[in-house]
Parts: structure tokens; C-alpha cells; sequence
């Protein structure tokens, strides 16, 4: 904002106030698909950028040996409470678009995310001290 930065990579949510004020402008945004709270803005795979997806995401977790009823119920709860109209509008102003998924589907994601954010940290040189 002091015009000291030429660009700036930031999740939706910090940046949506300065977007919607017109003091920074979106070039595009890394989630699979366009943000619904800014449906204009590209994806950086629709702006040409490959393999540039990059979703920013919250999920539930549970102990691992928990019951599978259990992981159901609280998937089907789950799913109840984001579909609501209010929880959707309170979501879409903070410029959250939920990614529902089943919970195989979840862990699959999960292991999937795992492994890609792997190699992005080995292909830097990272590690851990």
C-alpha cells in the first residue's frame, strides 16, 4: 500500500478489502477454479501459467482410528452447516469457496497435497534445522 511493492502473492481473504477499495488490483488467483468473490480475476492456469494451481484449504481431521460412522456423521453435519444460506454468505464475503468432498476423497486430497508440497520443498532446497 506505501507503493514500495511492484506485486504480492496473498490468500483472498487479507487482500479482498484493498481489491474491493481499488487500491491493489487481482491479477489472477491460484485456486482451481475463478473465486466466486472475485469471478472476474483468472485462475493463473487461465492467465497461462502451468501447473500453477495452488488451493488454499481447511479440512477436519480426526484421530485416525475414530469409526467410520462416526467420520460420516460428522461429514454429513458438516456438509449441512456449509450449505446454509448464512454460513454460505458469511463464506463468500471473506472470499471462501468450500471444496466439499467426501471423506475418502479428503484423504486422498490430503496425501496428494502431501506429496506435491514434498517435492515443491525439495525442488527449492529446503529442509528443516
Amino acid at each position: 500500500m506505501s507503493g514500495r511493492v511492484d506485486f504480492v502473492f496473498s490468500p483472498i481473504l487479507p487482500s479482498l478489502p484493498f481489491i474491493r477499495e481499488g487500491k491493489a488490483v487481482a491479477l489472477g488467483v491460484s485456486t482451481s477454479k475463478r473465486a466466486s468473490a472475485l469471478p472476474d480475476v483468472p485462475t493463473t492456469l487461465e492467465a497461462g501459467f502451468a501447473n500453477s494451481e495452488y488451493n488454499f484449504w481447511v479440512g477436519m481431521f480426526v484421530p485416525a482410528k475414530t469409526s467410520r460412522d462416526v467420520v460420516e456423521r460428522l461429514h454429513r453435519e458438516t456438509v449441512k452447516v456449509l450449505q446454509s444460506p448464512d454460513i454460505q454468505a458469511k463464506l463468500s464475503s471473506f472470499g471462501a469457496d468450500p471444496m466439499l468432498m467426501q471423506p475418502t476423497e479428503f484423504d486422498t486430497y490430503v496425501r496428494n497435497e502431501i506429496a506435491a508440497n514434498e517435492t515443491l520443498v525439495k525442488a527449492a532446497g529446503l529442509a528443516a534445522k
